[in-house]
């Protein structure tokens, strides 16, 4: 009788790893890192194309906005990057300050964590001869049930310790690669008010290149993020000239 038990359970075993090896789930998992480039291409793209649309403006020379571009794709990749590192490096000390507090419950107030497990479990439906043996194995493995509270509880997943180095340094790359399609035409074209035209044209193709991914890669509809990117990017460099024509004006 118990050899039959063995067996069943063995052959349950290998026919619930056949389903999960054939069943091959399409998620995006990657949201950090997407996010990450997308904050640095984004503002890369915008940002020195507004300040060369407004130095253009200004009737400054080419090598003037060339010049004043790559100092802040340069200032702004550095400051970006640094951002973004320590916006990584503050979560991962808020997970680890969260743990030691709940690593401490766990110890002084056992019971009050259980507690708060079968709470938790009751909120999915599960009455409590089902969430009491969940609870019972819980307490009986102290690490499942300090990274099921992790999670469950307070809602935090822990993050990678490389992290906070990877988010800077995909964050700057991102600004850069983007801050430089802008400045292009300034290396070729002297006249910067001729070259603004041509880096317009290039920068919303970009833009709507880009916002086309992003929207692609989010799950939202691909061709309405391209236009909002677009016309996002647009909106700030045509803010910029606007802005500058009115100051020499004035001057």
């Amino acid at each position: 009788m118990v050899l039959e038990s063995g067996k069943g359970s063995t052959m349950a075993d290998e026919k619930r790893q056949l389903l999960l090896d054939n069943h091959k789930e399409k998620h995006f998992t990657s949201g950090e890192v997407v996010r990450d480039v997308i904050l640095g291409v984004s503002d890369g793209l915008t940002v020195p194309f507004a300040l060369a649309a407004g130095l253009s403006g200004a009737r400054a020379s080419s090598a003037l906005v060339l010049t004043a571009g790559l100092a802040e794709v340069a200032a702004g990749a550095i400051s970006m990057g640094l951002g973004g590192y320590l916006a990584a490096k503050s979560e991962s000390d808020h997970y680890m300050r969260e743990m030691k507090r709940e690593q401490d419950e766990i110890i002084n107030v056992p019971d009050t964590e259980a507690a708060e497990i079968a709470e938790i479990l009751s909120e999915y439906g599960l009455g409590p001869s089902e969430y009491g043996p969940v609870v019972e194995a819980l307490r009986k493995n102290p690490q499942a049930w300090l990274e099921f509270m992790m999670k469950f509880e307070l809602g935090l997943e822990k993050p990678d310790p490389r992290r906070a180095l990877w988010s800077a340094m995909t964050i700057a790359i991102a600004y850069v690669i983007g801050g430089m399609v802008p400045l292009f035409p300034y290396m070729f074209v002297k006249e910067a008010h001729e070259a603004m035209f041509t880096s317009v044209g290039v920068t919303l193709l970009a833009l709507l290149f880009f916002g086309f991914v992003k929207g692609h890669l989010t799950g939202n509809r691909p061709f309405l993020s391209a236009v909002q990117t677009a016309f996002i990017g647009a909106l700030a460099s045509a803010a910029a000239y606007a802005i500058a024509k009115l100051v020499q004006t004035g001057i």
